[in-house]
């Protein structure tokens, strides 16, 4: 796998969709990556194609086990308390696959930084890498600030708000997010009903 260290929206926005598959975060819903079949459907989700990762093979019970673990890993990252802690917790994640960035063209002609994950890794290690370049990208681009807890009461979902604005409040806006604005709007209905 080939990491772009000015892409590190993606790597950012995974750390806290893997942390958010948690049974923890989706206590109704259970375990949201319960077989190699599911991952790999999250990891296509993420635009993380299976020729690109892992050597090209499908996940196998082992490498779900191992994202599992990861998980709790990059939760950790996202919801340290200091940038000094974010950027540790970042650094140690970016080493578990990753080499030393190399200058590429990229498709269109242009000279980029690339952070290549050693051959052989892990699909565990290759995303640990992924993750690590996006919360350091992260934490050098929009500051530890945006490393954030979802809003919604009994939500434990956490999320790197790479949005431009920065107003991301909800791990999962079309989950959380409507949640919340349904409850208000049925507050808002009852309180505008005449009393019976």
């Amino acid at each position: 796998m080939r990491i772009s260290i000015t892409d590190y929206t993606a790597g950012a926005a995974l750390a806290g969709d893997l942390a958010n598959t948690s049974p923890t975060v989706q206590a109704a819903a259970g375990e949201a990556l319960p077989t190699p079949d599911a991952l790999m459907g999250f990891l296509a989700g993420h635009g993380l194609r299976l020729d690109a990762v892992a050597g090209g093979r499908p996940p196998t019970d082992d490498d779900l086990r191992e994202v599992h673990l990861l998980r709790r890993e990059a939760r950790g990252v996202v919801e340290t308390e200091t940038e000094d802690q974010a950027v540790a917790g970042g650094a140690v994640l970016a080493g578990r696959a990753g080499l030393r960035p190399v200058l590429e063209r990229d498709p269109g002609g242009r000279w980029q930084w690339y952070v290549p994950t050693r051959p052989g890794a892990p699909l565990a290690e290759e995303l640990a890498t992924l993750i690590g370049i996006g919360l350091l990208g992260a934490v050098r681009a929009l500051g530890h600030g945006r490393f954030r807890a979802c809003a919604a009461p009994g939500c434990r979902g956490v999320f790197v708000d790479v949005s431009r604005g920065g107003r991301r409040v909800y791990c999962r806006p079309d989950v959380c997010g409507n949640r919340i604005n349904v409850a208000n709007h049925r507050e808002r209905r009852r309180l505008d009903s005449p009393a019976r």
